[in-house]
């Protein structure tokens, strides 16, 4: 088996693809290392190539052939919903002209077999505590809403070319498998505490006054490494014959307020944390907890990690690359 993964140089993509190796399948990394780093990679074929190039479509193709892949994992994407506000045309471009062009080469390759990284950012502010596919997608901004038109161009590429495809719905991810495959952006909760500890700030809790026990927002964390189990088991999934359904959430099913979160990176750190309370964010949902039971019956995937489990592998990450 030989996987094509775009975007496997990048956080979530490393991780998948260091277990796709370590099952002793052949992967191809195509990543343009503007977030990724090729060490995270080694041992798989690296391709520098921007998947939005006009040219992509051919260079994937032929990738795709000459490596033999008879599957894509497509992570490649903005993914900052504040940017994706003031730059949508950038979001539309990059996020559905790249899938675009991966589609159009699988296509070319006859490659079938896709999966797809989605986003939570579907369903919006949903007026539920448990969020099921389900749910009609209401999202809220440019980034929530490529993510969902995504999911489209895959239902319309299997019809137009027999495919099959899956979209995986992450909800929060964080945490470290490998302390050199750890987060380096500082854009998810977790990052954004324990920078803030190291530049000697405490963090801000955007909004204490929520619908919930502590007044904080409530969400779903998910520990990467189990992210990255959840992809595999989507490629299993493909390549079976029992395929019913083509979306699945991932997350744990549990919920763990702000306030929670920092309360962990405490405990794990050794030292008290009193964060400063500011206002409310727009468009922020008290509660946003992931229904896990369509992955867990189809996939047989199950998070094996909890909320501290997935702080201490950020915390000792970061103080294993700063030595």
């Amino acid at each position: 088996m030989t996987t094509l993964v775009i975007g496997g140089a990048g956080y979530i993509g490393s991780h998948v693809v260091r277990l796709l190796l370590e099952r002793g399948e052949q992967v191809v990394v195509v990543d343009d290392l503007s977030t990724g780093y090729a060490e995270r990679v080694t041992g798989a074929d690296l391709v520098p190539l921007d998947v939005t190039a006009p040219d992509a479509v051919d260079k994937l193709a032929f990738h795709l052939t000459s490596s033999g892949a008879d599957s894509v994992i497509h992570f490649a994407a903005h993914k900052q919903v504040g940017e994706s506000v003031a730059k949508p045309e950038m979001y539309w471009h990059d996020n559905i002209g790249g899938l675009a062009h991966v589609l159009a080469a699988c296509a070319q390759a006859g490659v079938r077999d896709v999966v797809f990284s989605s986003s939570a950012a579907v369903y919006g502010v949903p007026d539920v505590d448990l969020v099921t596919e389900e749910l009609a997608p209401q999202p809220i901004n440019p980034y929530g809403a490529t993510k969902y038109v995504g999911e489209w161009m895959l239902a319309d590429a299997e019809r137009a070319h027999d495919m099959r495809t899956v979209a995986l719905r992450y909800f929060n991810v964080a945490g470290a498998g490998w302390p050199e495959l750890a987060d380096t952006q500082v854009m998810n909760l977790v990052p954004i505490i324990l920078d803030a500890l190291e530049q000697g700030r405490v963090p801000t809790v955007f909004g204490d006054d929520y619908d919930t026990p502590d007044g904080t927002c409530i969400r779903d964390y998910v520990h990467v490494l189990d992210l990255a189990h959840a992809h595999i088991a989507a490629l299993d999934y493909l390549r079976g014959e029992d395929r019913p359904h083509r979306v699945f959430n991932v997350g744990t099913g549990e919920g763990s307020s702000v306030l929670e979160v920092i309360d962990a990176v405490a405990r794990v750190k050794g030292i008290d944390i009193t964060p400063e309370i500011g206002p409310r964010r727009a468009g922020d949902p008290a509660r946003l907890i992931c229904s896990g039971d369509r992955i867990a019956q189809h996939l047989g995937w199950k998070s094996e990690h909890g909320l501290d489990d997935i702080v201490r592998s950020a915390v000792e990450a970061r103080a294993d690359r700063r030595g």
